[in-house]
């Protein structure tokens, strides 16, 4: 009796197991749903063949009831391409059925492609439906009087779905318009000019055709805070100025150093030529010695000689000043 009631509860768990499978490969409900809402597929050449080609049935199908029921037309083989592919189906499902509802023209090959590229296509879609605005940082630029001007724009863009493949994103419409406010608050001549007249700045940057090459198109860009900055010619002159200065208090200094050098030389020459002099006169009294040694200068001649030394001595001490007189030797 006891083997009796354990053979019981393996067939039952066996039969449970098996039950298991048999809705996990063959989904009887999943099918009904189709059938019912207008897809029309097999169950062991579509749903069964979905789960032995890794794919989830029930993705698959009811994407294709939502497709279905808004009056589109998706083949089943591509949308499971397309997952295999690593591609988002609702994403793709989602934007085909908003596409066709704003009248759109948008392809599955299309959305498909844009999904894969990284994109999000139902956002673009929206995008297409209801424009973005963009705000920019705060640009600043300087205009021609040197007054330097800070500009806040706000970029109204709506996607282009013929350019999201490959097509240059937000980040390059930023700089482009950033780069448009710079050239047109530079080329002003006076910031009054701008402040006076901020759609100067968009009508001239949307001008440029800015979004060449992007995912969006511009409709419009729109000065939404325009602030003075700081003086920069001023700051400019300034330092300039400043500059200015110290190059000629280095210029001065050289030649300061220069005279001063030049100043020592010709004291050390001075000297030099003192010292010559000074040799000159130590061979006097010799030339003395050897005049009288030799006859050539008598007594009388000597004592004329020191009246006369006396005498040029006493005569440039009467022409020097007070105050070198009273000044001490040494």
């Amino acid at each position: 009796m006891e083997a009796l009631t354990g053979l019981s509860i393996v067939i039952i768990i066996a039969i449970v197991l098996l039950l298991i499978l048999f809705f996990y490969f063959i989904p009887i409900g999943l099918f009904i749903t189709a059938y019912f809402s207008g897809v029309k597929l097999k169950i062991f050449r579509d749903l069964v063949g979905m789960r032995l080609r890794k794919v989830p049935p029930v993705l698959i199908v009811r994407n294709m009831i939502t497709a279905t029921k808004a009056g589109l037309t998706v083949d089943q083989a591509k949308l499971e391409a397309h997952y295999l592919a690593g591609g988002n189906v609702t994403k793709v499902i989602n934007a085909l059925v908003s596409a066709d509802k704003a009248n759109i023209g948008l392809t599955f090959e299309r959305a498909t492609a844009i999904d894969l590229a990284g994109r999000d296509v139902l956002e673009a879609v929206k995008m297409s439906v209801v424009p973005k605005v963009i705000e920019t940082p705060m640009v600043a630029a300087v205009a021609k009087d040197g007054i330097q001007l800070k500009a806040i724009a706000r970029v109204t863009v709506r996607a282009n779905i013929d350019r999201l493949v490959g097509g240059a994103g937000e980040a390059t419409i930023l700089a482009r318009v950033g780069e448009g406010i710079v050239s047109t608050i530079g080329s002003s001549n006076s910031h009054k000019e701008v402040l006076e007249n901020p759609d100067k700045i968009s009508k001239s940057v949307l001008a440029k055709g800015l979004d060449s090459g992007t995912a969006f198109e511009i409709l419009s860009i729109d000065i939404a805070d325009v602030d003075i900055g700081q003086n920069i010619g001023a700051i400019l002159q300034t330092d300039q100025a400043e500059a200015d200065l110290k190059v000629a208090r280095a210029k001065a200094e050289e030649r300061r150093a220069a005279a001063v050098a030049l100043e020592q030389e010709m004291i050390a020459e001075v000297a030099r030529q003192r010292a010559k002099v000074i040799e000159a006169e130590a061979e006097v009294p010799r030339a003395i010695a050897e005049a009288f040694r030799a006859g050539r200068l008598g007594v009388l001649d000597y004592y004329n000689l020191k009246n006369i030394q006396a005498d040029t001595e006493m005569r440039s001490s009467i022409a020097q000043p007070e105050e070198k007189k009273n000044k001490p030797n040494g």
